[in-house]
């Protein structure tokens, strides 16, 4: 296939991206984690303060921000919520952030279309920089195929329009692999500063991606490994030397003069009292406490301190998870297998079979007995296929800490990981597009691309609540999993039409999310929560519930959860009359 042919395809594959993205977002709420990530991001870039969403590194937020800064929007400064006289406990954030979008003469639904649109840019260059790296070491094919599998990613579609970390920290792992794997092969000068400068930056982007560093002392090792024959040790040294070069460029010139900016107005003082507050509500070891709080009160490792308080936030969150539904089960410790069947019902059926296609393929490639030459066929491997080798490294390494985390709230957590995985798919697959039977190959390729993108399509412009074949669709994704991967909060908008439409005076509304229901259905609305007395309901009523209320209060709980969840199960007698974008259900109560 020609470049040019190449380019044609690639440039259509990421306008029909682009469109489908923005458009789709024209009825949205505000989703749960954007009410605080949003106000934070302008009060970072107005205020030189970081007391807000500490746990979240600021790169993304500060993007989403960006076109804020032209609205005349006003700040609440005199909000209790962003003042702070007691301790900032964690939901002052969304506490101030309901204040900033609803409550201080702003546009909401302005911020959200504005904010979003940076994180979409963001997405599309995310697909571009895959491309054209694929494209360069891989051929025109596979990275066709690659920008395929991620244009029509309901994952990435539903994400990579929403002010959140995931899409963010894809981009992070694949620009930091890319210029790690430049530096490795040729360590000059300038692929040394480019690969500081990734990996400084892909530390601002999340910092689950602390995870690449030893990812990157892995294949570091390992190339020196497989690369030298002679004077080893010096090698080994010189490699070790230039990677601490590298890490120190990029946390020296990005991280630390990024979070100096955002704390230049943050008093010493209060940011002091913010770090011992919110370190004491965490399960960290003390060791690593103290030396936070160490590193904020010294003048020069301010910045450090303070982007370690979120290291050390995200690390107890890790541990001690999130009060999740799961198969008809809720915990606060997670399932093991909750990330193997979300990725199994969220991801289009077609990238399974391609995955199942390619592992059959290198099954067939490495037919000898393994047990013939193992060390020495591994090492050849590796060493003439080391991008492939890194990035299934990388997969394995995010796999496996995310399998042992008790935080299960969303397959969006996964997506770092998403990238390599199009990537080594397509690689496969493009090498089995040969003779014999070329044709029917190409037409079952095909075939399975068509049906991937219908069915992506299908859902417009409910990415979030995505679910393939095997969960039945859409419809059927609440029996299975709720939180970000269906229910979000984005339907609060499409609800208020609703009852316009209907001419519903007043609704029960259970809403899970960041839109504010009073703000949108003013005096319709009627606040509900699922421990009150159902017979407080009159006859004739409308109930809106979101899907991740109603399954959380009709779930069984596993062993060591002792919260109430069977609040709900008294609707079992009813039959939603209306699911609005399938994440909020309307009954009509008799």
């Amino acid at each position: 296939m020609s470049n040019r042919i190449t380019y044609i395809i690639a440039g259509i594959l990421l306008f029909v991206m682009f469109f489908t993205a923005f458009l789709s977002i024209r009825d949205d709420s505000l989703t749960f984690d954007e009410v605080s990530h949003i106000p934070a991001g302008y009060s970072y870039l107005t205020q030189k303060d970081y007391r807000l969403n500490a746990e979240h590194p600021p790169l993304i937020k500060d993007l989403a921000a960006i076109p804020l800064l032209f609205l005349d929007l006003n700040f609440p400064k005199d909000h209790s919520s962003w003042i702070q006289e007691g301790n900032p406990v964690w939901w002052l954030q969304f506490d101030f952030g309901n204040q900033f979008l609803y409550h201080s003469g702003n546009n909401p639904d302005k911020i959200l279309i504005w904010s979003r649109l940076p994180i979409i840019l963001l997405l599309i260059l995310l697909g571009l920089f895959i491309f054209l790296w694929t494209k360069k070491s891989f051929g025109n094919k596979a990275a066709l195929l690659t920008l395929f599998l991620f244009s029509f990613s309901p994952t990435f579609l539903a994400h990579g329009r929403l002010v959140a970390t995931d899409v963010g920290a894809a981009f992070g792992v694949v620009l930091a692999t890319v210029f790690w794997l430049k530096f490795l092969k040729e360590p000059i000068k300038k692929n040394i500063v480019l690969a500081g400068l990734a990996f400084g930056i892909s530390m601002l982007l999340k910092f689950s991606l602390i995870l690449l560093l030893p990812f990157l002392a892995i294949i570091t090792l390992a190339y020196v490994f497989l690369n030298t024959k002679e004077k080893y040790l010096l090698n080994t040294l010189k490699y070790i030397t230039l990677s601490f070069l590298v890490l120190t460029i990029g946390m020296v010139f990005i991280v630390w003069p990024v979070y100096q900016y955002h704390i230049l107005d943050y008093p010493v003082e209060r940011q002091m009292r913010d770090t011992q507050f919110l370190l004491s509500t965490t399960q960290v070891p003390e060791i690593l406490a103290d030396i936070d709080i160490k590193m904020v009160s010294n003048p020069v490792l301010r910045p450090f301190g303070q982007y370690f308080l979120g290291i050390l936030m995200v690390l107890n969150r890790s541990t001690t998870g999130n009060t999740t539904y799961f198969l008809g089960e809720i915990s606060a410790a997670g399932w093991k297998t909750y990330f193997p069947v979300v990725y199994s019902i969220k991801e289009p059926l077609t990238l399974h079979i391609l995955t199942i296609i390619a592992l059959l393929s290198l099954a067939w490639y490495i037919r000898e007995p393994f047990w013939k030459r193992p060390f020495q066929r591994t090492k050849e491997w590796i060493k003439s296929h080391f991008a492939e080798f890194s990035m299934l490294l990388f997969i394995i390494i995010y796999w496996a800490t995310s399998l042992t985390s008790n935080l299960n709230i969303g397959v969006r957590h996964l997506l770092p990981t998403f990238p390599f995985i199009f990537i080594l798919v397509s690689i496969a697959i493009t090498k089995i597009l040969k003779q014999p039977y070329l044709k029917f190959k190409y037409g079952v390729l095909a075939l399975l691309i068509f049906w991937q993108a219908s069915s992506v399509m299908a859902v417009y412009p409910h990415f979030l609540a995505y679910f393939n074949e095997l969960a039945g669709g859409p419809d059927n994704g609440y029996l299975y999993v709720t939180d970000s991967n269906l229910d979000w909060g984005q339907d609060l908008n499409r609800l208020k039409k609703w009852t316009d439409d209907n001419n519903v005076d007043k609704l029960y509304l259970d809403y899970f999310g960041g839109g504010n229901p009073e703000y949108y259905l003013k005096e319709k609305y009627a606040p509900w929560w699922g421990t009150r007395n159902p017979n407080e309901l009159p006859e004739g009523s409308y109930l809106a519930v979101s899907v991740n209320s109603l399954q959380g209060g009709r779930a069984e709980s596993v062993k060591g959860f002792d919260q109430a969840c069977d609040y709900y199960r008294w609707l079992d007698k009813y039959q939603p009359i209306k699911k609005i974008g399938y994440s909020i259900f309307i009954y009509y109560i008799e």
